[in-house]
């Protein structure tokens, strides 16, 4: 059985270093080295060809033959991916099948123990950063040590070929097996920790990069075995999938059997169509399994953003006390208090009916999140510019306080209550808008949410009494521009995740962008529609700082402006 495996990891990877360094009609060498290093392999594999069962071992002799052969004159890549494909099919039915040669783990291997394992056995020539660069990397016989981190170098490569090379070394250089040195446990977690250097250490990443790749080469070269491999290989995360959207795992399962059965007869249109299905597919699966956010950045946004609705309603609640005092009506603060507490509670009840909204309509669940989150960014997008929120807050503090002279002038104290309440619950409605979005980009970490509640309401009570018993003087500016900020942060995020909630309603289509960014911390998703709401928000930012820092005229030449126009 060992046997095998290293004549079949050899073959294998012989194919995938020729294929990198011959061009794709065949010819012509574009990398010498690595035509040299798939040559070494077929070597190494011609070395075991005689411990393998006497039923196998005469074809597989003369298969790696004719693949020696190709390699000298040449051949089309393509071919000798045949070649290889014919052979490793030979001595894995001999072997008894594919799960008895190269079983996958039943269980995805432990990154921790990954990192454990590459410290001790391959940190020395690769670096602690996998960057090339260990203690040993310039002493080094033959190729100096790859950098594990360079998507260039690791293009392609899954985890299974980091697998095989754990395994069987990498003859010609300083590569040396560990076949013997090392579990099968341990080399499949250092080959998941080493696949997922280039995903910044996710192997989730690396197994959904992994799929694309062999999904578009399986449609490339019409390769119903490709097609196999790359369900395969999304096998490593179906349970998790499967755990947390049955539906769509069937449905992607349905899709890897479509492309397994016509990878090799279907014409252009069709494998469009799967690839297109697929792609989408796998974007959702990698969203439900992947995207969750930093419990640190939850708490940070959750602070800030009670932090800034809460001291707006203080200021509030304060300038309508002061224009009272002012008034010379005093003791008739006690209606503005109540007016005050009753928004309080009319917050708290308004949040109670939007979670039983939510919990009575399950089945349009993510089209009212996705809704909800779109609606808290364009309003957080609003209040976070600092200009307009000038301009708004000065209309809004006019509105309040002709409400309060015509209250206090009718001498009603349900007209004063009411101006309170109204003023308040304003704040109210838009925390508790923005407080449902956060929770529902939390999802299970709805704890990191919470203690940023806890934190924001001490930091009120600290400015609260900072404020009223020693008399401090906050900065407004820079406290308002650092929680806008903070405010339109927060607006990006939840325009690309409202459109990505929107999406899994099937309600905004899904379009892949190939090549584009991941960065589920900042709501960005590799898709056209996501990334075209983002990037108008964006713009609209950038017109909104232009408009802001533009060039205002001095009073002494408005003053002439006007002389001349007269």
């Amino acid at each position: 059985m060992a046997v095998a495996r290293r004549i079949v990891a050899a073959a294998s990877l012989a194919a995938k270093e020729y294929a990198l360094g011959v061009m794709p009609a065949g010819g012509k060498i574009t990398r010498p080295e690595e035509v040299a290093e798939a040559k070494l392999f077929i070597q190494q594999a011609q070395f075991d060809i005689s411990a393998l069962p006497a039923t196998a071992r005469a074809r597989a002799d003369r298969g790696l033959a004719r693949l020696g052969q190709m390699l000298k004159r040449l051949a089309p890549p393509d071919s000798v991916t045949r070649e290889t494909d014919s052979l490793v099919a030979l001595i894995t039915s001999a072997a008894g099948g594919p799960k008895v040669l190269e079983p996958l783990p039943p269980t995805p291997p432990s990154l921790a123990r990954g990192a454990v394992v590459f410290h001790e056995q391959c940190a020395a020539c690769h670096g602690e950063g996998g960057r090339g660069n260990g203690p040993k990397a310039k002493s080094v016989k033959g190729p100096p040590p790859a950098d594990l981190t360079d998507p260039s170098v690791m293009r392609g490569t899954t985890m299974l070929e980091i697998f095989r090379r754990v395994a069987i070394g990498v003859p010609g250089t300083s590569m040396p097996e560990f076949a013997e040195d090392l579990s099968e446990q341990d080399r499949w977690a250092v080959s998941a920790y080493v696949a997922a250097m280039q995903y910044g250490g996710s192997a989730t990443a690396a197994t959904f990069a992994a799929v694309r790749r062999q999904v578009d080469s399986a449609l490339a070269t019409g390769s119903d075995k490709i097609a196999f491999d790359a369900y395969l290989t999304f096998e490593q995360v179906e349970t998790e999938v499967r755990a947390r959207n049955a539906g769509l795992a069937s449905d992607l399962e349905s899709a890897f059997a479509w492309l397994r059965v016509r990878a090799t007869r279907a014409d252009a249109n069709e494998k469009h169509v799967i690839r297109e299905r697929l792609l989408a597919g796998l974007e959702r699966a990698e969203r439900a399994v992947a995207d969750r956010p930093s419990a640190m950045n939850l708490f940070v946004a959750s602070f800030f953003l009670l932090l800034r609705e809460g001291f707006e309603a203080i200021l509030i609640v304060a300038a309508l006390m002061a224009f009272l005092a002012k008034a010379g009506a005093a003791e008739r603060r006690r209606e503005v208090a109540r007016g005050a507490w009753l928004a309080v509670a009319a917050s708290l009840l308004t949040w109670a009916l939007i979670e039983l909204l939510f919990q009575i309509t399950p089945g349009q669940r993510e089209a009212i999140e996705g809704g909800t989150m779109l609606i808290a960014a364009a309003v957080l997008f609003y209040v976070s510019y600092w200009l307009l929120s000038k301009i708004e807050a000065a209309k809004w503090t006019a509105f309040v306080k002709g409400k309060m002279q015509s209250a206090l002038s009718s001498g009603s104290g349900v007209a004063l209550t009411a101006v309170a309440f109204l003023a308040v619950y304003r704040e109210g409605f838009e925390t508790i808008l923005f407080y449902k979005a956060l929770f529902t980009s939390a999802g299970a970490m709805g704890v990191s949410v919470l203690g940023g509640i806890a934190a924001g309401a001490v930091g009120l009570v600290i400015i609260y009494l900072a404020i009223n018993q020693l008399g401090l003087r906050v900065a407004m500016k820079p406290f308002f521009a650092i929680t806008g900020a903070m405010l339109y942060y927060m607006a990006f995020v939840f325009a690309g995740k409202g459109i990505a909630e929107l999406q899994e309603a099937r309600i905004v289509p899904l379009t892949i962008i190939e090549g584009a960014p991941r960065l589920p911390v900042f709501g960005i998703y590799p898709t056209v529609e996501s990334l075209v709401m983002q990037g108008a928000l964006l713009a609209l930012a950038i017109v909104a700082a232009a408009w802001a820092l533009r060039p205002k005229p001095s009073r002494g030449s408005a003053e002439s402006n006007l002389l001349r126009a007269k």
